[in-house]
């Protein structure tokens, strides 16, 4: 579902839509996989801080690694799609637990 922004009340929705989505990621049966997971966090920092930012975390520090790589790859989307994306993959989470 792709939103095109024309004005602050269609913005309104997809702010209020998002943070649904991250009191809905929350309330799932089942924890999604770590690949999921880190799209998750992806889609969140790109939505909520745009693109990647600071230096990548060290060769030891695998989490931090891994997060910053996929926060990295998508450089370049814009927030409300990002924000949007999230959405999307929390609701299908949701029809799928």
């Amino acid at each position: 579902m792709d939103i095109q922004i024309f004005d602050n009340h269609t913005m309104t929705e997809l702010n209020d839509a998002f943070e649904n989505a991250q009191k809905n990621i929350k309330k799932l049966s089942q924890r999604p996989d770590d690949a999921t997971m880190l799209k998750l966090y992806a889609l969140y920092k790109q939505g909520t801080t745009g693109d990647v930012q600071g230096d990548k975390p060290g060769f030891f520090d695998f989490v931090g690694a891994a997060k910053y790589e996929a926060w990295e790859k998508l450089k370049g989307t814009a927030p409300d799609e990002a924000q949007q994306n999230y959405i999307d993959l929390v609701q299908k989470l949701s029809d799928h637990n």
